[in-house]
């Protein structure tokens, strides 16, 4: 029998998929979606971009409200609503109503849990201090951006140079904020290529962000509910504001709670149809570990890019569906400033701890002939096997060509291309468009001569 009664418990990006494919595959099912915060359905990629006023404020990127998704959706939306327990056998799940406190129980026939990732935060630098933040949720953008008009802001601290630390950076800098970044690492990007972490770094300086690598200790100096400057190692940064850009993990509590299975990652495992170690529970999005395509092995992929994906696949199993999710090839991509950085398979370092017996090449060309006054330099580096000579993974750091190049990629990946096959493509040409010779059959020229 079709499940009648479906319930969601997330609303960010999986969540939204997740409830709407649900009854899209199943109109007959009632369908409810919980969420803790205010708003669902938000674009969390975007933030940054309203942080920086490039979108004009924070509502264009909430895509819908309750009342808008139950109209053209059918799926019953409840916003402030903390799903504290579930009750595996009676298949129930308690909620609390934040705004008056009151418990409920309902029934399921079937759970997805799309209950995403949280912001890791320092002990020592709390968000009830007025002047600390984080940018993981609308929520979060709407507080620092109200902090920033009220205040006078001058000089912030960002502390972590992933790709929400880089993004914010350009966001402070174009509201005329001194911006420090301070990493553990040595480089910004610490999961990317080295020859690409010390691009971002050129960039970061090119732009008047100062860098603060290997930084082992960092600590705040309070002054009343405020922190008016940061020690790193030795150094006082005075500072305004204090951005934390740490990283992210799992939303897991629920299902540890009632002992779903976790994997190494922190994330709910899940078999290939989306489904817990419970029948009957569903997860999709930054809180489940999934298959990489290349090592065979669960990955950890937090990127809204599988979450949407993988909530309607989690959304049409629940309601009585039958499909697969396939194996995950990473390929994600940054803004840097006036750079781009993207990421495609597998790193040089993930090929090594995966015990690939693999070969790099890299190169840095002109993106398009020299001639032409647009023309900058783009780098690529593209790992390989050494035996079969498949391709593993690439990156690329230069203007908006590398969103092309990392697709291209990450297509040769899917459908197990040798590093030959970039020597035999025929790219296309215009000055104002393309270079003469193109990036990739550089690199695949290099590669050939390298493992022959």
């Amino acid at each position: 029998m079709r499940p009648g009664k479906i319930i969601v418990v997330g609303g960010n990006s999986a969540g939204p998929a997740a409830a709407a494919k649900a009854k899209r595959v199943n109109p007959a099912a009632v369908v409810n979606l919980f969420e803790a915060g205010k708003f669902i359905s938000t674009g969390t990629c975007e933030i940054p971009y309203v942080l920086s006023g490039d979108i004009n404020d924070y509502e264009d990127v909430v895509f819908y409200n309750p009342e808008s998704f139950l109209s053209k959706k059918g799926v019953q939306v409840s916003v402030c609503h903390h799903v504290e327990e579930i009750d595996r056998k009676a298949k129930t799940i308690t909620v609390k109503d934040l705004q008056n406190n009151q418990l409920k129980k309902y029934q399921y026939d079937t759970l997805i849990l799309c209950t995403g990732s949280y912001a890791k935060m320092l002990p020592e630098f709390s968000t009830d201090l007025q002047n600390v933040f984080k940018l993981k949720s609308v929520s979060d953008l709407i507080r620092l951006d109200n902090y920033l008009k009220k205040n006078s802001v001058n000089s912030a601290t960002i502390i972590g140079s992933g790709y929400i630390g880089l993004e914010t950076s350009e966001a402070l800098h174009k509201r005329n904020i001194s911006t420090i970044i301070v990493e553990k690492e040595a480089l910004p990007l610490p999961s990317a290529e080295l020859e690409i972490s010390k691009r971002a770094l050129a960039e970061l300086e090119a732009n008047n962000v100062k860098f603060i690598g290997s930084c082992k200790n960092v600590e705040p100096i309070i002054k009343e509910d405020k922190i008016i400057s940061v020690k790193a190692d030795e150094e006082y940064i005075k500072s305004d504001v204090v951005l934390l850009a740490t990283g992210i993990a799992p939303n897991n509590i629920l299902a540890e709670k009632v002992k779903l299975e976790i994997g190494n990652f922190g994330g709910i495992k899940v078999d290939k149809k989306l489904k817990t170690s419970d029948s009957y529970i569903y997860a999709a999005g930054d809180n489940i570990e999934f298959t990489n395509a290349l090592t065979s092995k669960p990955g950890y992929f937090p990127f809204s890019i599988y979450s949407h994906a993988f909530g309607h696949i989690a959304g049409e199993n629940a309601a009585g569906g039958n499909i697969n999710a396939e194996p995950i090839i990473k390929n994600v991509s940054v803004k840097v400033f006036n750079r781009y950085y993207t990421s495609v398979g597998l790193s040089s370092t993930e090929s090594e701890n995966s015990r690939f017996k693999s070969i790099t090449v890299s190169a840095e060309v002109p993106n398009l002939v020299t001639v032409m006054p647009e023309c900058k330099k783009v780098f690529g580096k593209i790992i390989f096997e050494l035996d079969n000579r498949k391709i593993l993974g690439a990156s690329f750091f230069g203007g908006k060509e590398v969103s092309g190049y990392a697709d291209l990629i990450s297509s040769a990946i899917y459908s197990g291309q040798k590093i030959d096959f970039l020597t035999k493509i025929t790219f296309n040409y215009t000055p104002p468009l393309s270079p003469f010779i193109n990036l990739l059959s550089v690199l695949g020229r290099k590669a050939v001569a390298k493992s022959n």
